[in-house]
């Protein structure tokens, strides 16, 4: 990447001086989470994206969880003290977050939602996620994360 190519990802971890590294990679719209992690050269269970869901009380939740791994709505709906909740329309993603599907980051999204991460990013000194643009990571120590974000941990898969 080049070095004055910044996301608004990067600017938000600037701004609150918290170190981070950037990694960019080609993707195209069909790549999964594992070929990301593959693309990175990097152990998928440190690799994580993120999901935004809905409930039925009507609040948005965001869930970060290993790209080889499935969301439990269940066990996600109990972590946010809800009956139910649903993954969104991905066409509602952009105008929700402001990030598109693929580019979507925990960190700088239109609103801070409540935000829950699964449990395993705490066995790694550093993990990535999304840097807000299809294309772009960022590795970053999982309580930095935590603690900019304002992310909850829970048993989310």
């Amino acid at each position: 990447m080049k070095k004055e190519e910044k996301t608004n990802v990067m600017r938000v971890l600037d701004g609150k001086k918290i170190s981070y590294e950037s990694h960019a990679y080609t993707q195209d719209a069909t790549m999964s989470g594992e070929e990301i992690a593959e693309a990175l050269s990097e152990n998928p269970d440190k690799v994580f994206k993120t999901l935004v869901t809905q409930a039925k009380s009507g609040a948005y939740y965001v869930f970060v969880v290993p790209v080889k791994e499935e969301l439990d709505l269940k066990k996600a709906a109990k972590a946010a003290g809800e009956k139910a909740v649903s993954m969104i329309k991905q066409k509602e993603l952009l105008p929700l977050t402001g990030y598109v599907h693929g580019g979507c980051s925990p960190i700088g999204m239109k609103k801070q939602f409540p935000t829950f991460i699964h449990e395993t990013a705490m066995d790694f000194d550093k993990i990535y996620v999304s840097a807000g643009k299809v294309g772009f990571q960022i590795e970053l120590s999982p309580s930095d994360l935590i603690e900019v974000a304002r992310i909850q941990v829970a048993d989310i898969v």
